[in-house]
């Protein structure tokens, strides 16, 4: 089992940035698939990028956020750029072992491993 730990969240304003961190600890996340979920006040957890086999990203973040992992570091990272008030709310990751097609779900019940979130609220 991986134990993972979330950081960087914070309130930032609409346009801003913020990158989020995902550290590994308890194994190597060289072979897991990780993904990024957020679940806003109301609303059900959504998938929001991950990367696996390859990187995917839900439409609303297309060209905005950016996916990507430092295997030394044992880290994976979620650079969000273009921040809406919409994009507001828990981000997860989570990780599952080892590497699979099409890692982004919607609900992300294919992970066994996750933290425990990290806040985001993007408001003026």
């Amino acid at each position: 089992q991986v134990q993972l730990v979330e950081s960087g969240g914070g309130l930032v304003q609409p346009g801003g940035s913020l990158r989020l961190s995902c550290t590994a600890s308890g194994d190597s996340l060289d072979y897991y698939a990780v993904g990024w979920f957020r679940q806003a006040p109301g609303k059900e957890r959504e998938g929001v990028s991950c990367i696996s086999t390859g990187i995917y990203y839900i439409d609303s973040v297309e060209g905005r956020f950016i996916i990507s992992r430092d295997n030394i570091k044992n880290t994976v990272y979620l650079q969000m750029n273009s921040l809406k008030p919409e994009d507001t709310g828990v981000y997860f990751c989570a990780a599952r072992y080892p590497l699979f097609d099409l890692c982004l779900t919607s609900k992300g019940d294919e992970y066994d491993n996750w933290g425990q979130g990290t806040q985001v609220t993007v408001s003026s």
